[in-house]
């Protein structure tokens, strides 16, 4: 079992425009041409921060039109915010606060021998490396700058801790980088 922050950055470090667009990103390659659809068959349980939820919640009509359901997980998911959040129905969602550490315990519980999705924000993602839970970092790269927007992991990592496992070229427009995280 790993936990795993698995995302989309533009080429200048950031996963989201400052508000929270993600239209960046679909044009530059298609998820079923990806590592997507044999990562997600391997996930147990999934972590997201409060923009990211939010963001699924305004394209709820298009999540839907693509997966059939305006939630796309099966899995149970844990979304930290520190405000009331609109639920979606038929989905397992536990809205949670705080230290990732007794919820990312209750995500191993849940996920048995699968592994645990940071799907984002990076701040997040950040707070489970800096509990010394992040094992390792799928970071699809897209030929995009964006100039400003939300940073991707906006924390100082440096050598040795991630360690560079694979590098994979997806069409013209993406690649995507596999690290390690070493403690």
């Amino acid at each position: 079992m790993k936990t795993q922050y698995y995302t989309a950055t533009s080429l200048d470090g950031f996963i989201a425009t400052e508000n929270d667009s993600l239209d960046w990103l679909f044009p530059l390659g298609d998820v079923n041409n990806s590592s997507y659809p044999a990562f997600i068959a391997d996930v147990g349980a999934l972590a997201m921060g409060a923009s990211t939820y939010e963001w699924m919640l305004r394209n709820a009509d298009t999540v839907a039109a693509e997966v059939g359901s305006p939630w796309p997980y099966t899995q149970p998911a844990w979304v930290f915010t520190s405000r009331k959040l609109p639920e979606i129905a038929g989905a397992d969602i536990r809205f949670v606060s705080g230290d990732v550490r007794p919820v990312h315990q209750a995500m191993r519980e849940a996920a048995g021998d699968k592994n645990l999705w940071v799907v984002g924000g990076g701040d997040l993602a950040g707070q489970f490396h800096d509990a010394g839970l992040l094992d390792e970092m799928i970071v699809q790269v897209g030929s995009a700058t964006l100039g400003e927007g939300k940073p991707l992991f906006p924390r100082r990592v440096f050598s040795p801790t991630l360690q560079l496992t694979s590098v994979r070229q997806m069409g013209t427009g993406m690649v995507e980088l596999r690290y390690d995280i070493v403690r």
